[in-house]
């Protein structure tokens, strides 16, 4: 198994509510017992790969810091080949990135992500297998590191900060860059909440930016894990 390294976060857009058939509408809104809850179901398409779309992959080397921002650009809005030092823009179809993800992912062995056995990766897996594209690395063998088989660790940053589920709390992405003295994604401005809006006003860069940030920190309390914490 290739030892080298690559941090992958995605960002996704959800489906208006309104464009959804009836018998959907209704499962989503099952367990609304306040208008607030509503609002939130409403609201929270993104967060299904049957309810939402990928348009952002991101991808970093946390030994190199170079990497790859696959954007999904439908209105070909023109955009630099590059955002940052060493961090390659490509653009493209949904289906054109996701099938570039898996080819690109085939060179390296172990994978970092926050929350991406919860989110990221079954959200990538399901939207391949929507557009037939099948996956080229298994990153869901075992939520265990030393158990894990199939030519690729999964090193998902929320399992192994809280101890596979054995203390209490689980914090946010925020909240660790915060309390390891590393620059938070959020802190510019934009959170996971506004990625559907800013892509449906072609803020599409911004999205990009965003993820990179995200990236940026979470190979930064990879690196602090690493060191004090990968016993």
């Amino acid at each position: 198994m290739s030892n080298a390294k690559l941090v992958f976060d995605v960002e996704t857009i959800g489906n208006d509510f309104e464009s959804l058939d009836k018998m959907s509408q209704e499962h989503l809104l099952k367990y609304a017992e306040s208008e607030e809850d509503e609002i939130q179901a409403k609201n929270g398409t993104s967060f299904y790969p049957l309810t939402g779309e990928i348009v952002v992959i991101g991808m970093l080397n946390p030994e190199t810091n170079q990497g790859r921002i696959l954007l999904r650009n439908d209105n070909n809005i023109k955009l630099p080949e590059e955002i940052g030092d060493g961090i390659i823009l490509e653009q493209g179809s949904e289906k054109e990135i996701l099938e570039k993800f898996w080819e690109i992912i085939k060179q390296y062995g172990v994978f970092i992500s926050f929350y991406g056995r919860g989110f990221d990766v079954p959200f990538l897996e399901v939207r391949s297998a929507i557009f037939g594209i099948r996956p080229s690395k298994n990153l869901l063998s075992n939520r265990y590191l030393n158990s894990q088989q199939f030519g690729a660790k999964h090193i998902d940053l929320a399992d192994q900060l809280t101890f596979y589920g054995a203390t209490r709390n689980h914090f946010p992405l925020h909240m660790w860059s915060k309390a390891f003295g590393v620059e938070s994604p959020k802190e510019q401005g934009v959170t996971g909440d506004n990625v559907t809006a800013l892509y449906k006003e072609n803020k599409i860069l911004d999205v990009a930016e965003y993820n990179l940030r995200d990236l940026k920190a979470t190979a930064e309390i990879y690196r602090r894990w690493d060191k004090y914490l990968n016993l």
